[in-house]
């Protein structure tokens, strides 16, 4: 996941809606099953026959959150996910993914040595 690769922007779309609905139907802990329920028919009607999208949305949302204030909340949306048919073979991919972008965030701006132009005086 973490090489480079072009994703088209249907799927780019669908992963932002449910991403969205999963955090939407996430509680602060571990979902109840009425909460399952309400959530897992509507994950399922967006990602449709893409298990891989929804494996991309809970892997995500695990290492994006290791160690942040809305761990629990993450881990509530991505165990939606997993309930709405992610395939759980590609989650630990994107969660070494979602590790890789906070990685990034974290970084001050241009802090590349080598993308350092020499200021000439």
């Amino acid at each position: 996941m973490a090489e480079y690769r072009r994703v088209p922007d249907s799927d780019r779309l669908l992963t932002a809606r449910l991403m969205g609905v999963a955090k939407r139907h996430a509680p602060w802990c571990e979902p109840t099953q009425d909460e399952t329920d309400a959530a897992v028919p509507e994950l399922r009607a967006i990602a449709g026959e893409r298990p891989d999208l929804l494996a991309e949305v809970a892997g995500i949302l695990l290492g994006a959150s290791e160690g942040e204030l809305d761990e629990p909340r993450a881990k509530a949306a991505a165990s939606l996910c997993i309930a709405a048919g992610a395939d759980q073979s590609l989650i630990p991919g994107w969660i070494e993914e979602g590790r890789r972008r906070v990685a990034i965030r974290r970084k001050p701006p241009f802090s590349d040595p080598a993308r350092r132009t020499p200021r000439h005086g």
